[in-house]
Parts: C-alpha cells; sequence; structure tokens
C-alpha cells in the first residue's frame, strides 16, 4: 500500500505495505443492474482522442528543471571560471497531476470508457519465457486502452514497468517474498507489475491465455488507481480507518473490486478485435472465482459472487462510473 500522505501535526505514520493481489472469480453473477445476455459485450463508443500529444512529456523531467505551482521552466547553465549564469530557455504549462479522492476523483466524471483497442497478442505457452513473451505482448494494448481515458479525466499517464521474478525468493519495494509463491502484484512505489510465473497457477488454469490477460488487466487496473490519486487516497483512508480494521478491509475490498472492474473493461474495449476472440473472452470471465472464501484469511478482495460480478459490470457497461465502488454501499462490496 502506498505510504499514507503526511498530516500535519500528527507524528510520524507507520509505513504500512500491501500488495495489490490478483482476485479472479467465476460464474456470471451479476447485479448492480448488470446486463444478463451473457454474451454480449458493451460497445465501446469511442475512437481514441483527436490529441494524444503531451502525456508522455508531462511525466518526463530532465534534471535541469524546476517547477512552479503553475509553470515548468527548463533552464540552461554557462560557466566561466567561477561564475554561473542561468538562462531560461523554455516556459510549459505544468501537466496533469492527480487528485487524491476517492469517490469523486475524476476518473469517474462523465462518461470515460476504454476505447476500441486491437490487441496483437503472441501465442500463449506455458512456460516463464513463454509467458513474459505474452505479457510483454499485451502492455502496448494496455496502454492504448487506458491512456485516453485518463486523458479524457485531466489525469496524468505514463505506461507501467513490468517484470517477471523468477523463483520463490526475491524482492521488490513494496516487499520481499521468501520460500513462499507470490502471486501477481502491482507495486505503486515504482509502477511495475509483477507477473511471478510461479503464481500463476498455470498448473490449475494451463494453457488458456485469456485467463492470463485478465490477471494482468486487473494489476493494471492497479496503476491507473494510483496514476489518477485514488490509490493514495485509499491509503490514507485505509490507515485512518485501521489497516485491519472491519472499515479498512472493507476499503481494501474497494479497491480489488474495482480493479476487478477495470479488467472487465479492457475486454469490452478489446473484444472482437485482433486476438481477443470470443474464446479469450469467455476464459477471462469463467475464471472469477478465487474471493475471499479461504477460513482464516481476512476478507479484504471481496466475496466469489462479487469479483466475478464487478468484472462482469465492467465487460458490460465500459464506464469508469460504473466501477466506482467508492459510491456502491456495503452490500455490493461484502
Amino acid at each position: 500500500m502506498p505510504r499514507p500522505r503526511p498530516k500535519s501535526n500528527t507524528g510520524p505514520l507507520v509505513a504500512t505495505i500491501l500488495v495489490a493481489v490478483l482476485v479472479v472469480s467465476a460464474g456470471l453473477i451479476g447485479f448492480l443492474a448488470l446486463n444478463k445476455s451473457g454474451d454480449h459485450v458493451a460497445d465501446t463508443g469511442y475512437d481514441a482522442p483527436a490529441t494524444t500529444s503531451g502525456n508522455e512529456s508531462s511525466t518526463t523531467t530532465e534534471t535541469t528543471t524546476t517547477t512552479t505551482d503553475a509553470t515548468t521552466t527548463t533552464t540552461t547553465s554557462d560557466t566561466v571560471g567561477t561564475t554561473t549564469q542561468d538562462t531560461p530557455t523554455e516556459t510549459t504549462p505544468a501537466g496533469p497531476q492527480p487528485v487524491y479522492t476517492l469517490g469523486d476523483n475524476p476518473l469517474f466524471a462523465a462518461d470515460n470508457g476504454t476505447p476500441a483497442v486491437t490487441c496483437n497478442l503472441v501465442r500463449w505457452t506455458t512456460d516463464p519465457q513463454g509467458a513474459a513473451a505474452f505479457f510483454t505482448s499485451a502492455i502496448p494494448c494496455l496502454d492504448a486502452a487506458w491512456g485516453p481515458v485518463m486523458q479524457r479525466a485531466g489525469l496524468p499517464f505514463f505506461p507501467p514497468k513490468i517484470e517477471f521474478p523468477e523463483g520463490t525468493e526475491w524482492s521488490s519495494p513494496c516487499g520481499s517474498v521468501s520460500g513462499g509463491r507470490a502471486a501477481a502484484f502491482y507495486c505503486a512505489e515504482n509502477n511495475t507489475l509483477y507477473m511471478p510465473f510461479s503464481g500463476l497457477q498455470s498448473e490449475t488454469y494451463g494453457a488458456h491465455p485469456g485467463v492470463y490477460l485478465a490477471l494482468l488487466a486487473h494489476e493494471y487496473g492497479h496503476h491507473v488507481q494510483a496514476l489518477s490519486g485514488v490509490m493514495d487516497a485509499y491509503a490514507q483512508a485505509r490507515y485512518d480507518a485501521g489497516v485491519d480494521s472491519e472499515a479498512g478491509l472493507e476499503l481494501s475490498r474497494r479497491l480489488e473490486l474495482q480493479a476487478q472492474c477495470f479488467s472487465g473493461m479492457f475486454l469490452a474495449g478489446t473484444y472482437s478485435r485482433g486476438s481477443v476472440d470470443d474464446n479469450i473472452l469467455n476464459e477471462a470471465r469463467t475464471t472469477q472465482d478465487r474471493g475471499d472464501h479461504q477460513a482464516g484469511v481476512p476478507r479484504d478482495h471481496g466475496t466469489d459472487a462479487h469479483t466475478s460480478g464487478w468484472w462482469e459490470q465492467g465487460a458490460q457497461k465500459n464506464r469508469t462510473f460504473q466501477c466506482n465502488t467508492w459510491l456502491s454501499p456495503p452490500a455490493d462490496v461484502a
């Protein structure tokens, strides 16, 4: 979990780490007025925005830039002997910034969905090299789907990094794995998707690429939350509520179920184009059955019915406001 933003006069905050682990759930259990047609996926109704420049430049800063509240000024330095002169050479408006709110975040404003995107995925093979190649080929497709969404919302966007840890011992800025198997997760500290082959449960799901594409799309959904400011706002809210309190666990479920909904949105925008055919879509939607059903495990992801239902909500509606779990009643995020 991202470190909570400091408050004045509250003393040092305890740094809490929460690994965003994939949840997948099965069955076409609908709620929140889901379309029950089953095979239907909402038409996106979007083309990419006419203007797409600026996203990358707004997140790239040279070491010679200084930023004020309104502008970013780039300077060059000419040194003669011991005298240095700074000469302003360029002034550009500051780029989009995250908004640290939950239910009223700009990400959920207006009528915003993923555009029609054609994914050209490499063939899945059930081995570490094949899995890495498959996930790597999917990242540009996810970037093309979510970049326009963030642009319409006036929020920053840049692609995440992706790593493929090997073995059972490895570390990230969000925590370490030792002597066990970790599922896929997103680390907001370095904006990286971690997709360890040992955590994919390929011995259970086999050569079914739709399962793994939905998994990657869920973790990418956490990247969208981080870019928008939602994840930082969530971290602060959960810290205030108590990380392991009932209220804190409910906040975790809202975060995870929203990532489920975003995963469905991605499949909606890519369905019937390029590599995402009926087979991949059905593999994705029918393997969503790993919610909070293990005894003795904190209920931080949601029931099987809700992890499945929120995924289907995204696939059927394909609008960010339809994925606004922060405004949903507690019964819909149980």
